[in-house]
């Protein structure tokens, strides 16, 4: 591809070398020779894909080519060299809107943006008048998949699952009212329109495709509640401190943990919501921030299982602890089992299991190797927690789920956690 009015140049005598060649290459033909035959088409191909480039650069810089639909991610790489050009801006001109020196925007567009965050895309994208929404795969080392609009004005409203919303009683549908306005107007009361923008990336760890709206209304309804909690005065001030979580984990031998659970963090400043997933989500839990920097744990307790709950819960507090509170500027959705070979998740599952179990002690544990309920009772008893960590523990680590069975506490958590404003099938 060809960036700037001197590659043009530049490639345009490129172009006339290779004429040249080609005609010398062609008059040798005579010798029929395979390195002469090799050479012409070589020299074709170049040619080929100078003339393509140049093609492209005359199109783009004849004012012809318009940027107006909506682009993903993905694609912005490309797209925004090519609406730059498109008008009529060189790298120095973006340079000084984005004030940047114009080596950076050089180094950007030369590795097609890879060192580039997803909030400077979006910089660039909004300096452009270049729309983008949707998800992308994000880095090796963060893994999953990321969300983010440009601003309120690029949601298509329509994506929402405004159905399930009204089923769901977020909010009403007076006769003749227009469903995609309601959503509009939830939205922005429930969350407001910074919770789509860069400020507020989505990650997603998932072994699923996300539906990125479900998401997104899902994210809106655990904020409304979050905020009546806060205004409500039902959460003490929150401390960056971990120490209290043996407490947390104590607690699992309480027939009514996850209830005094939820109570014990609502002291500590963290807010725990149950909402149940939206089609397509593939969720079951989510760390955000809510207005004024207070944790918000969401659940959805797809697994109703204690089991599912204790690690789930523990792996959102990792994030809490060691992510939402260190630069990256993400919202955390996890599918428990989602895809492998993320460091960050990694981070958080160790926390998780560390709490829960730490990796000294489990290398202890009778029941690893004697599979019994019986083993896994003792273990239990000596740990000082619930059965049913060891057991989801053992089921995960042996990629057996129907082992343990009666140890998992099944159907044991909804109904402690679940409020009157919960949405019941």
């Amino acid at each position: 591809m060809i960036y700037s009015d001197k590659q043009y140049v530049v490639s345009g005598a490129q172009l006339s070398k290779l004429h040249d060649a080609l005609a010398a290459a062609m008059a040798r033909a005579s010798d029929q020779t395979w390195l002469t035959q090799a050479e012409i088409d070589g020299l074709k191909s170049q040619i080929s894909d100078i003339e393509a480039d140049l093609a492209e650069y005359d199109l783009l810089k004849s004012g012809q080519v318009s940027f107006s639909k909506t682009y993903a991610l993905e694609e912005l790489p490309r797209v925004l060299v090519q609406a730059r050009i498109a008008s009529g801006m060189s790298q120095t001109d973006l340079a000084q809107k984005l004030g940047m020196k114009p080596q950076q925007v050089q180094r950007y567009e030369a590795t097609d943006y890879m060192g580039a965050s997803l909030g400077r895309l979006i910089e660039v994208s909004k300096a452009l008048g270049v729309k983008s929404s949707g998800s992308f795969e994000g880095p090796k080392q963060a893994g999953g998949s990321l969300f983010a609009w440009g601003d309120a004005n690029d949601i298509v409203w329509g994506q929402f699952p405004y159905k399930e919303m009204i089923k769901r009683r977020w909010f009403d549908l007076p006769r003749g009212a227009n469903p995609i306005e309601r959503v509009k107007d939830y939205f922005m009361h429930a969350a407001g329109p910074q919770f789509a923008t860069a400020f507020h990336r989505k990650k997603m760890h998932s072994g699923n495709v996300p539906n990125e709206y479900a998401l997104l209304a899902w994210q809106a309804r655990i904020l409304e509640r979050a905020r009546s909690k806060i205004e409500t005065g039902q959460i003490e001030a929150f401390e960056l401190d971990d120490r209290w979580l043996p407490e947390l984990v104590r607690l699992t031998r309480q027939k009514d943990g996850p209830r005094r659970a939820r109570d014990l963090l609502a002291e500590k400043g963290i807010i725990l919501i149950v909402d149940r997933h939206l089609p397509g989500s593939y969720l079951d839990g989510a760390a955000m921030l809510a207005d004024g920097g207070t944790p918000v744990v969401g659940l959805t307790l797809r697994y109703d299982r204690l089991d599912n709950f204790w690690f789930v819960l523990m792996h959102e507090l990792g994030h809490v602890f060691l992510h939402l509170f260190d630069g990256l500027r993400f919202d955390f959705f996890d599918e428990e089992g989602g895809n492998d070979g993320d460091a960050i998740e990694a981070e958080a599952d160790k926390f998780a299991l560390d709490a829960l179990i730490p990796e000294a002690l489990w290398d202890r544990c009778l029941s690893r190797f004697a599979l019994s309920e019986e083993a896994v009772k003792i273990d239990a008893e000596t740990l000082g927690i619930d059965p049913s960590i060891i057991a989801g523990r053992i089921r995960k680590e042996r990629g057996n789920y129907t082992i343990l069975n009666d140890l998992v506490g099944r159907d044991q958590v909804r109904l402690q956690l679940e409020e009157v404003s919960d949405d019941l099938d």
